[in-house]
Formats: C-alpha cells, sequence, structure tokens
C-alpha cells in the first residue's frame, strides 16, 4: 500500500464520520468564529472602536468651541481693561451697578 492509498484510506475514513463537513465549510465556520469574536467579544472590539471614535469627535468639536469662546473673552477682557467708558458700560449692564448719587430704573422688554 503506498502513501497516497493511505491518505486516500484516511480521508475516506474521515468523509464517512462527517459526510457533510468539508475543509472549506470548516475553514469558513472559524473564520466567523474569528471575527464574531473580535467584532463583540474582544478588548478592543469595533463596536467600542466606533463608540470611541465618535467621543473624539464630539471631544474635539467641544475643544474647538472653547477655544474660541476663550479668545471671545480675551477680546473683551482686553477691551475692558483698555477703554473706562466700555468697563463702566458693562458694569451697568451685566452688574446694574450705579454711582452713589444715582437712582437706575431697569425697564424689561
Amino acid at each position: 500500500m503506498s502513501d497516497s492509498d493511505k491518505d486516500n484510506m484516511g480521508k475516506k475514513k474521515w468523509q464517512r464520520r462527517f459526510p457533510a463537513v468539508s475543509l472549506k465549510s470548516v475553514v469558513l465556520f472559524f473564520l466567523l468564529v474569528f471575527v464574531v469574536y473580535f467584532i463583540f467579544f474582544d478588548e478592543h472590539n469595533l463596536i467600542s472602536r466606533f463608540r470611541n471614535k465618535h467621543k473624539i469627535e464630539v471631544l474635539t468639536k467641544e475643544i474647538e468651541h472653547y477655544r474660541k469662546e476663550t479668545e471671545t473673552n480675551r477680546q473683551k477682557m482686553n477691551e475692558l481693561k483698555s477703554n473706562n467708558r466700555n468697563l463702566e458700560k458693562f458694569a451697568r449692564e451685566q452688574y446694574y451697578m450705579k454711582r452713589a448719587n444715582e437712582d437706575v430704573y431697569i425697564i424689561k422688554e
């Protein structure tokens, strides 16, 4: 008996034992298990990666918003420090401040 005959006998024995299972279906099954594992169960799975990517995008937009707001506030602060008339206007409008000899009436629209 040659080696090829032994291989064929072993193959036939295996095929008799599992007639519906082919090598292609076994490979596809393990590939599917592998993919499902990495999508759902791995520590760095795809679902958490997409969630984290979304969080990063949201936080990046938030950072940009606060940078713009900080720059706007810095400009307002420099304007208030440089011009006393603007500082007085700001204090009167925002904090309802007045001079000692004044009466202030607030009219809400």
